[in-house]
């Protein structure tokens, strides 16, 4: 099987599977059960961040200072592309987004805005899963399900926003659909970019890793600091370890199956 096959299925099931489980939870109204995905989505990220993308990304590089540089550098990157709203992660129930729209129609500027981000997003995260399974199969699958992880409550958000300023059911699930496509674009551009170009790959999964760890910690786990209470705690404790542990099996599986 091609990479470019294991890349493009990936893309495809990846935003296929986000986009309809986001839409079962937003559609059924259990916006109770976001928390707990965001919780699990946290500890999915770092994991695949620090337990297979940056071991395979120091792996295939001598120079550890600029690796490290470049990390650093993708953190700041993703600090200034938010703040200038080339995309808008909303997992919570109180963002900017959301609350324009909870004040009541803006004939959907605010989906708009957000599909816009949304398409760039997903594209980043082609060029992601293609640079892991560029590197392994292994890496590229655990890519791809860390990505899923933390796409489902992000999806659910941009449905709420999307319904919010206007759009029926129907109009919210195709423009997430066809957002989702621009990751098997931005995977198969990236695919025969980086063959020739195998020594960009290790800087690549830095990016990714970057990526990951601001998600998880600046978007993500600030929200969860609005329940300090005892009880909620260890929930979101047990589930970030549970999307942890998740990531550590699924390599463990896949390394006899891939």
């Amino acid at each position: 099987m091609s990479l470019l096959y294991w890349i493009v299925l990936s893309s495809l099931l990846g935003g296929a599977l986000s986009v309809g489980a986001a839409a079962f939870f937003a559609f059924a109204a259990r916006s109770s059960w976001v928390p707990m995905l965001v919780s699990y989505a946290i500890g999915a990220l770092l994991g695949a961040a620090f337990l297979e993308i940056l071991p395979h990304a120091f792996q295939q590089t001598t120079n550890i200072e600029g690796m490290a540089a470049t990390i650093l550098l993708g953190i700041m990157l993703f600090f200034v592309l938010e703040k200038l709203v080339l995309w808008r992660h909303c997992h919570g129930d109180e963002c900017e987004a959301h609350g324009a729209a909870a004040e009541g129609h803006d004939h959907g500027r605010s989906g708009l805005m957000i599909m816009v981000g949304d398409t760039f997003h997903n594209f980043v995260d082609g060029i992601l899963i293609a640079a892991a399974f560029l590197t392994d199969i292994h890496l590229g699958v655990i890519t791809a399900l860390a990505i899923i992880a933390h796409e489902i409550p992000q999806e659910v958000g941009d449905f709420l926003i999307l319904l919010h300023s206007g759009y029926s059911k129907r109009q919210a699930l195709l423009f997430n659909l066809l957002s989702s496509l621009a990751t098997i674009v931005g995977g198969t551009l990236a695919y025969f970019a980086l063959s020739g170009l195998r020594a960009w790959v290790p800087y690549i999964l830095g990016i990714a890793s970057a990526s990951m760890i601001y998600v998880a910690v600046a978007d993500l786990i600030p929200g969860l600091h609005k329940r300090p209470e005892l009880l909620a705690t260890v929930q979101q404790v047990t589930l970030i370890g549970l999307g942890i542990g998740s990531i550590w099996l699924t390599e463990r599986l896949l390394g006899g199956l891939v």
